[in-house]
């Protein structure tokens, strides 16, 4: 059995950053599944076309691409029906899918215009450019004006954690007494920022920045061990 993985990476091909890719990577942990790391940037669509895809995460299975980080772990709990489960069954999968959407408008949406203007800092001339060009022809304003709000967005991003805070008050994950896909969905959000920014999304006396600390060591520490800021 051969697990591949296109991760986006910048100038440092052992710095993967993307929140999406770290959903994966997770679930592929909790799986007990090793896959080699092939690390991808943004200008190389080249790469991927071949695949079906335009970004990451792709996962190649032998022979078989599995695009987007959703359908990847489906793809790993249902051809991996002998290792952990990512969702304990199909009602766990079912409210997984709702955190997904959570995960994306929430998390990685409210991150984004906190550390915007970090990320081409990580970034090679050519992906920072094309970074650059990208997001603010999307948002119609500079990387800067974007985030130059943060500190007072941050405020309002940590507000809108108030229902996982609640849950977290009274289990220590999102999927109970113990992470599954769920938790990996909103971690990706949080590993992504921690790679890319030193900017403090979290304060030390939150749950979540607790729940955040015990996901960072989980599979001996996988995540951060991974190049990133103490943050």
């Amino acid at each position: 059995m051969s697990l591949k993985l296109y991760e986006l990476v910048g100038t440092d091909p052992s710095r993967p950053f993307s929140p999406y890719c770290w959903r994966t990577r997770m679930a592929l942990a909790h799986k007990g599944l090793s896959a080699q790391s092939l690390p991808w940037r943004f200008t190389e669509k080249s790469a991927l076309a071949p695949h079906g895809s335009e970004k990451v995460p792709v996962l190649l299975h032998d022979r078989k691409a599995v695009v987007d980080s959703w359908t990847i772990a489906n793809y790993l709990e249902d051809n991996f029906p002998d290792r952990p489960s990512l969702f304990g069954g199909e009602g766990g999968r079912a409210m997984a899918r709702m955190i997904n959407a959570f995960g994306d408008i929430a998390i990685v949406g409210g991150i984004f215009p906190l550390i915007i203007a970090d990320i081409p800092k990580n970034l090679a001339e050519i992906d920072a450019a094309y970074f650059r060009q990208t997001r603010e022809a999307r948002f119609g304003k500079t990387l800067e004006d974007i985030m130059a709000s943060r500190d007072a967005g941050v405020v309002a991003f940590r507000k809108s954690l108030e229902m996982m805070r609640q849950t977290l008050k009274k289990q220590p994950f999102i999927g109970g007494a113990a992470p599954n896909y769920a938790d990996y969905i909103v971690f990706g959000g949080f590993q992504w920022a921690r790679v890319v920014s030193p900017f403090k999304l979290l304060e030390a006396d939150d749950p979540v920045y607790a729940w955040r600390e015990k996901l960072l060591d989980g599979f001996d520490g996988m995540a951060r061990t991974s190049p990133g800021f103490a943050v």
